[in-house]
Parts: structure tokens; C-alpha cells; sequence
């Protein structure tokens, strides 16, 4: 079937839908062609045929369903934004599902000496720099193995890395800025093991462009016998997302070491935390806000979204979906009024326009109108009956006037002596229908503003349907 076919069918409307106008149709046929492409490279989507066969609309709607069940995704079936936004996101080129994959075919390298050779260099780093991106990339699976890895200046290595544009020697092209960053191939003889970076992009040591040493350490993965997780914090998630420190989840660990077995010399090495359980009778929140009718619950490097007709939440990576702000938040609060949500990380504070950073941020807190002393925020909640945003710091809260963009005078108060029975040093805290939400530790206080008592004491994962 044509792709204009596939559009028809999917973008079934509503008897009375107003008609598409000719701009807005011709862009839906063209996210249409882009997931039909994305779907075949990733998922495995058969080219068209006949209906009800590989290719058809319906094998579309079941691989768009894959698709979001395996990134975490609501399951829809559905070309929705959400989805649409997470197919443009910059990716490792390799498939997601098919063949390529740890099991049941366990490939592997037979000898735990393994070798590698840079081939060329990117103009983007200096080759010193380069070196150090891909030993400390191979450095973090040997850590966790008996792998060794030997570098090689001359002839065949087992792992062969390289930067190229477009087609590049292997009949599996790059695509240009953004998009695919980097493939790598199974263990094997020929072309197995071999890693080839885009040199489209622009490379980098920090969170500037791509960071070599992540999407390094997630390709290499790849080359020593890994496919793609399907947990948001492994680095063999298949989107891209910057972070510091060591680069393997629990996850990541747990499945090379299926392969090779773990480091025999006992080395300890700590993964990175897993994504947070939400169902952890334990659960503790860093932040939680309202962002245009959902509820946005943070955690490490992780957030829930929770819709009034969505089930379940769904976790997604922050950096997934705001690059610029920080991986770990204090504080969190939206304005509806302005359509803005305010982050808040340390001494510095970041304005969202939905899923847009507001020009001019990050801003020091102290803008707001604290003194220099305050070095965090705590909790933040908007009071929309009134207009002010309450700020805590330690055990003691700010009233902040949102119309005239000062402090109220009168302030700090004692969070003790104006909000009884909770306590002090709040997690988090929202406003709904006239009552506030505190989250402390494991605990959530359901607290009547206008009568100053609380109401009830629940899990704080109680909100995530748990």
C-alpha cells in the first residue's frame, strides 16, 4: 500500500472533524512516510503489501504498539505526538528488535582478549581526547568482565572503529545531524565487532554536541554482544541521553555478564541506580508540578507523567525530554497562568514553556526575591486560589506574589507552626481542589489549607496506583 493509502487509513476523524487544511495534510502523510521508514530500520516492518499482510496498515499499528511498549511509551497503536517526538529523537542505528540480539543466539567473542583499532579520527576532538573516550568506553565493560582489550595500530582488529558520512563503506549509511549517531555490529568474523561513529555530528567531551565516551560505551555493547534494553536507565537504551560518571545500570551489568561472566579479580564497581520502582513502599519524590493538565513527578533521572485517561504513568528519562535541565532536581512548580513550569536545581532555577526552555534561564534563585543564605529549594507549589507560589527551604517557607513578582512580606514563616502536623523539610508539595499534598519521605499528608489539619496520611506512591 502507497503511503498516501496508509495515511487514509490511519487519520480516520470524526464524522464532523473540520477538513484537514492542505499544509496540515501533507504534514501528516509526511510523519507518516518518516515512521513507516523508522519503523522498517528499527522494528522490522515489512515493505507494503496487501492488507492484512506484513506492510499493511494494521502491521503498522502493531509495530507502532511494539514500538511504544518497548521505549516505555503509552500503547496507542497511534502516530501521537508523543510517539513522533521519540522517533525524531537523536539514536543509536541499531535495530531494536530482529535477530540482532543477546538472546537466544548468545554471540559473543570466544576469547575474552579482545582487540581494537581507530581507524581515522574526528576533527571535532583531538586524538588524544578520542583515545580517551574509547578506553574509558571499553574500560567500563571490562570493569565488569574478564574482557581485556589490546589496541592495535596496524591490520585487522576484532573491533574496527571508525568516523564516517553517508554511505560509508558498509551499505548502511548515516543519515546526516542528528538522527542515527552511531551502529555497531555483533561479534563476528568480518565486519562483526566493527563501530562506526557519524562524523555528521558534532562530537564532544561534555554535554556540548554528542558525548563520545556515551554513545562509545553504549556501541561497544553492541559489539561485544548486547541488543537494546528496554529500561529507560541502561545505557543500552537506544535514545540518547547524556550523563556523568560510570555508564552501566544494573541492566547493562547484568546482561554482558551473561555473556563473559563477571570481573574475576572482585572488583566492585557501582552501577548506576536502576529507574526507580514506582511501586517501592519506599518511594521517596524530588519534585512533583502540574504541566497543562498532567502531573509531572520527578525522581533521580527519571519522571513519571500521570494523564486523567492514561492507566498507568509513564517513566521517561529527563534528559530525554529536557535536555538542558539538570539530571537531578530539587523543586518543581507550573504557573498555568503564564504556561510556565519553574525547575529548580541548587542556586539556579529553569523556566519551561511545555516542553520548551524559556530564553534567558537558567537565573539564580535569588531573583525571586530570597536572600543569598537560601542555596536550595526544597519544594515549591502554586496556589492557584490565591495567586502566590509557597517556596520551602529547610523548615521554613516563602510566599512569592506571581502578579507583581516580589516576596510577600512576613516571610520566612515556620512550616511547623502554619502547617501542623507534618512536619519539617518537605520533599514535595501540590495543590489540588483546595488541598495540598506533602511528600515526605515515604509518607504523603493530605492537608486542608483553609482548615490548617490534616485529613489523611497515605503512601506517597499512592499516587502512582500503588
Amino acid at each position: 500500500m502507497k503511503a498516501s493509502g496508509l495515511l487514509l487509513f490511519l487519520a480516520v476523524s470524526p464524522l464532523f472533524a473540520a477538513p484537514l487544511s492542505r499544509k496540515e495534510a501533507e504534514q501528516k502523510e509526511d510523519n507518516w512516510i518518516f515512521a513507516e521508514k523508522y519503523l522498517r530500520r528499527f522494528y522490522g516492518l515489512s515493505p507494503p503489501g496487501l492488507r492484512g499482510q506484513p506492510g499493511s496498515p494494521d502491521s503498522v499499528q502493531l509495530k507502532i504498539q511494539e514500538m511504544q511498549g518497548f521505549l516505555g511509551l503509552e500503547v496507542t497503536g497511534q502516530l501521537d505526538p508523543d510517539t513522533l517526538a521519540v522517533m525524531n529523537m537523536p539514536r543509536c542505528g541499531v535495530p531494536d528488535v530482529g535477530e540482532y540480539n543477546l538472546f537466544p543466539r548468545n554471540l559473543k567473542w570466544r576469547n575474552n582478549n579482545v582487540t581494537f583499532r581507530i581507524v581515522n579520527y574526528t576533527p571535532d576532538l583531538k586524538p588524544s581526547e578520542v583515545d580517551r573516550a574509547i578506553h574509558n568506553a571499553l574500560k567500563a565493560w571490562s570493569d565488569v568482565t574478564p574482557l581485556v582489550f589490546k589496541k592495535i595500530h596496524n591490520g585487522t582488529a576484532d573491533i574496527m572503529i571508525a568516523f564516517g558520512a553517508k554511505e560509508h563503506g558498509d551499505f548502511n549509511p548515516f543519515d546526516g545531524p542528528n538522527g542515527l549517531l552511531a551502529h555497531a555490529y555483533p561479534p563476528g568474523n568480518g565486519i562483526g565487532g566493527d563501530t562506526h561513529f557519524d562524523e555528521d555530528e558534532t562530537w564532544s567531551t561534555d554535554s556540548s554536541g554528542y558525548n563520545l565516551f556515551v554513545v562509545a560505551a553504549h556501541e561497544f555493547g553492541h559489539a561485544l554482544g548486547l541488543a537494546h534494553s528496554s529500561d529507560p536507565g541502561a545505557l543500552m537504551f537506544p535514545v540518547y541521553s547524556y550523563s556523568r560518571g560510570f555508564p552501566l545500570a544494573e541492566d547493562d551489568m547484568h546482561g554482558i555478564q551473561a555473556l563473559y561472566g563477571p570481573n574475576p579479580d572482585h572488583r566492585k564497581v557501582k552501577p548506576k541506580p536502576d529507574a526507580p520502582d514506582k511501586c517501592d513502599p519506599m518511594l521517596t519524590f524530588d519534585a512533583v508540578t502540574e504541566l497543562r493538565g498532567e502531573t509531572i513527578i520527578f525522581k533521580d533521572r527519571f519522571y513519571w507523567r500521570l494523564h486523567p485517561q492514561m492507566v498507568e504513568p509513564e517513566q521517561t528519562l529527563i534528559k530525554m525530554t529536557w535536555p538542558s535541565i539538570p539530571n537531578k532536581i530539587d523543586a518543581a512548580y507550573e504557573n498555568p497562568v503564564k504556561d510556565l513550569v519553574f525547575i529548580f536545581k541548587g542556586i539556579r532555577m529553569w523556566a519551561l514553556n511545555g516542553y520548551n526552555l524559556v530564553e534567558g534561564y537558567p537565573k539564580y534563585i535569588h531573583k525571586l526575591g530570597l536572600p543569598k543564605s537560601i542555596r536550595r529549594i526544597d519544594a515549591a507549589v502554586y496556589m492557584e486560589d490565591s495567586g502566590k507560589t509557597l517556596l520551602f527551604t529547610d523548615e521554613d517557607y516563602w510566599s512569592y506574589d506571581e502578579s507583581s513578582g516580589t516576596m510577600d512580606p512576613g516571610y520566612p514563616r515556620s512550616i511547623e507552626d502554619d502547617f501542623p502536623g507534618i512536619g519539617e523539610e518537605m520533599d514535595a508539595v501540590s495543590y489540588k481542589y483546595g488541598y495540598l499534598y506533602f511528600y515526605r519521605g515515604a509518607i504523603q499528608f493530605e492537608y486542608n489549607y483553609r482548615a490548617r489539619k490534616v485529613l489523611r496520611i497515605l503512601r506517597t506512591n499512592s499516587i502512582l496506583n500503588c
